[in-house]
């Protein structure tokens, strides 16, 4: 089935195993994008306003069938770090001096420059990056009644690891903490069902495995914790009523479109639409099982520079390889072969995404081999 998929994707010559950083686009997606956005502006002298607020409707429907829940829980953000900001400067419960927000000292740094910058007077823990993430009880030991919010990354990129997030939220609820997931880097890949977990609140993109381009990023808001949210970033679209036009009245927005803003982006989420409806098509179970198919192929092959978790319920979608000393050599000879990867401080990372194929994973695990 990935032969066929692959024909729908624009993919140059070469392997490309980079989707933890930037996901290949459909072929699809020019024209979606014309139809959607374009045409609506340029063949009619109506203002295209009613097409395109169209266009985020269906942004939120398609991530309500990724993620089981309903849609008005779901609002369009340009980037994550903007959503997270919004998010915590809403929440009275942080709001407060010292108020203690838990994360991972491996969680993407501009998590914690955004939360910091947002909450000055807050004390940020965090679990030493030395410390195994993908452990029930690291996360147990960590989560005490005096933690406000716990911000859980699924998955972490540079590592190759998976949160067990079910856990987490469910101990955040017993100590009574808040819960914050960000689905960056697992959202497409990684099957998540906000209904069984019920988290209180979602950050997410869709540039890396939804293969969507940037600027289509979102937040996901628990219906129970919306009310307790009084986003202070507003605009006339998180007005209840956008066209009142009364400058002395403000009332929120009932759904969590509250934390829109100003006159919205378009343009972004027309692109992801298209690819959250093609991916649904396919479904994403399907989409997880072909990616550890090709880690099995990696890691079996490779088992001697594997640092990344071989177990399927804590690894990420990524893997992660360490050479050594070597290292700089590897990538020089990938680069040469036209093999797309890339480096963080624990190794090569090597994403599979449904247009890598066995031939694909082959070519690069015999170009390892032959160095070796």
């Amino acid at each position: 089935m990935s032969d066929t998929l692959k024909q729908d994707f624009c993919l140059a010559d070469g392997t490309y195993l980079l989707s933890h950083s930037v996901g290949r686009p459909l072929i699809s997606a020019q024209q979606a994008f014309g139809e959607a956005f374009w045409a609506p502006w340029q063949q009619s002298n109506i203002e295209p306003w009613q097409q395109w607020l169209a266009i985020i409707t269906d942004f939120q429907h398609a991530l309500a069938r990724l993620f089981h829940h309903q849609a008005d829980a779901f609002c369009p953000q340009v980037n994550l770090s903007s959503g997270l900001t919004k998010l915590v400067m809403s929440i009275p419960r942080l709001q407060r001096r010292n108020s203690v927000i838990l994360m991972s000292e491996i969680d993407f740094p501009s998590m914690g420059f955004a939360i910091k910058k947002a909450l000055p007077d807050c004390e940020i823990r965090f679990i030493p990056k030395q410390l195994d993430i993908t452990n029930e009880a690291v996360w147990q030991s960590h989560i005490s009644e005096d933690v406000d919010i716990v911000f859980i990354s699924h998955v972490y990129s540079n590592t190759g690891q998976q949160a067990p997030i079910r856990h987490i939220i469910n101990h955040a609820k017993l100590q009574g903490c808040l819960s914050l997931i960000d689905v960056a880097q697992s959202a497409g890949i990684i099957p998540i069902n906000l209904s069984e977990l019920n988290p209180d609140f979602m950050i997410g993109s869709s540039v890396k495995w939804l293969c969507s381009g940037p600027g289509a990023a979102y937040l996901w808001i628990n219906p129970w914790q919306l009310e307790n949210c009084r986003p202070q970033d507003v605009g006339w679209f998180s007005h209840e009523n956008p066209f009142e036009f009364d400058i002395h009245h403000f009332s929120y927005h009932p759904s969590a479109l509250r934390f829109w803003g100003g006159t919205p982006s378009i343009s972004p989420y027309a692109i992801a639409t298209n690819s959250l409806q093609y991916f649904h098509r396919i479904g994403i179970e399907h989409l997880r099982q072909h990616n550890q198919q090709m880690i099995q192929k990696l890691t079996k092959a490779l088992a001697d520079f594997t640092v990344s978790p071989r177990d399927a319920s804590r690894q990420s979608a990524t893997v992660i390889l360490d050479f050594g000393a070597r290292q700089q050599h590897i990538m020089t000879m990938l680069k040469k072969h036209n093999i797309s990867v890339d480096a963080r401080n624990m190794g090569i990372r090597v994403s599979p995404h449904i247009y890598t194929d066995a031939d694909d994973i082959h070519t690069f695990i015999d170009r390892i081999q032959a160095e070796y």
